[in-house]
């Protein structure tokens, strides 16, 4: 009497637990969406990535069987990974990228502790705003490039100059990515703050902060492809150590195979610091989304 009759089970209307088991998917349709999703942008990235090699070796052949070009040969895929792996096995290729990741941090950092609280000026004040949008405007346009020489004679160290340079490249996308995303704060949440009591701090750290994240972190995302391509020039200024100054000495020694292994190196590079900020911006899109 203790075990349950399937007859009985039936006629009752019930369904034992193991044939609703059995009859669960193993995935539901949101997951096989999301898995469905993430297969076909994996499928559209390798698609990608072979077409770039395809390209490149075709390239690669057409320098090699060139007569005036094919000295360039070891621009090609095999010589260029050749290296790539030799570089890395002997440890230059980290050696070549710590000074210039040191430098574009730092540089970095300045756009960033400089553009944030101008940006939030820019933003609040319409005033301060429309003064200074033309002097800013302007500076924007200017290539950092050609504060090279002024950075050379104001800084006592090349790494300043170069820190320097970065910086002024940097913190134009901060400011404005900044500015845009405080001006489209929506104003109740400032009334509804100062009526229950809240100072400027708390304005500052509990409303505009939090809000403008998700926009301080795209202007950080694009300031960081702005010094990423500042870099190399830059470290041009005698400097001997960083990607740029690898790049430099490989072309002044004729080795192109160490001179591409060293662009695919900045290649990488950017990419994945790119990625981890968008990854970044992504888990703040509940700002927007709300």
């Amino acid at each position: 009497m203790s075990e349950t009759s399937p007859i009985i089970t039936r006629e009752a209307g019930f369904t034992p637990a193991a044939a609703v088991a059995g009859t669960r998917p193993f995935l539901s349709e949101d997951m096989k969406g999301r898995l469905s999703g993430s297969l076909e942008s994996l499928g559209y990235t390798v698609a990608g990535l072979a077409l770039l090699v395809v390209v490149w070796w075709v390239g690669g052949r057409m320098v090699e069987a060139s007569d005036d070009l094919y000295a360039f040969a070891d621009f090609a895929p095999a010589p260029t990974l050749l290296r790539l792996r030799e570089m890395i096995a002997t440890g230059e290729a980290f050696q070549i990228t710590v000074p210039s990741l040191v430098r574009v941090a730092s540089g970095l950092f300045w756009a960033i502790v400089i553009g944030v609280p101008v940006g939030i000026l820019v933003g609040a004040i319409t005033g301060f705003r429309k003064l200074t949008n033309v002097p800013f405007q302007f500076l924007r346009m200017i290539s950092p490039l050609s504060w090279m020489p002024i950075a050379v004679m104001a800084f006592a160290t090349w790494e300043g100059a170069i820190v320097f340079l970065i910086a002024v490249a940097a913190i134009w996308p901060v400011l404005f990515s900044t500015a845009s995303g405080l001006r489209r704060i929506e104003p109740s949440w400032f009334k509804v703050a100062r009526n229950l009591g809240a100072r400027p701090w708390h304005m500052l750290f509990v409303i505009i902060l939090p809000a403008i994240s998700q926009d301080i972190l795209a202007g950080i995302r694009l300031a960081l492809g702005v010094a990423w391509i500042i870099l190399v020039p830059a470290e041009y200024l005698g400097v001997t150590s960083g990607l740029g100054y690898a790049i430099n000495d490989a072309r002044d020694t004729l080795e192109y195979d160490r001179l591409a292994a060293t662009v695919v190196i900045i290649g990488v590079i950017g990419f994945s610091l790119d990625t981890l900020l968008q990854l970044a911006i992504a888990k703040l899109s509940w700002l927007r989304s709300s």
